[in-house]
């Protein structure tokens, strides 16, 4: 293999090079993109660590928002729990 690597012409690792940063976009474009289809970019992701406990720690207005986001991540959990239920459904069916 080395000798192989040698009897190469000068230049040729840039190509390698190139081809492997290629590799490395498609593959945070693939990720970003699932991040994204999977809601793992939500900026009120905070709000889910409070509950009924906390009221009296914050002020109305980040208590009625953290409500708000935890009904929202509850019917986002449901929507997705059963999508996946009717996708393993789906495959049960086909066998």
């Amino acid at each position: 293999m080395e000798n192989y690597l040698q009897s190469l012409d000068d230049g040729w690792s840039i190509y390698l090079w190139l081809v492997v940063g290629g590799l490395i976009i498609i593959a945070v474009i693939y990720w970003i993109r699932w991040g994204m289809k999977n809601e793992q970019f939500d900026e009120d992701i905070k709000y889910l660590v409070f509950d009924e406990g906390d009221k009296d720690k914050m002020s109305p207005e980040e208590y009625a928002k953290s409500r708000e986001v935890n009904a929202t991540q509850m019917e986002s959990r449901v929507r997705i729990l059963k999508r996946q239920a009717d996708e393993k459904n789906l495959a049960n069916e086909a066998r």
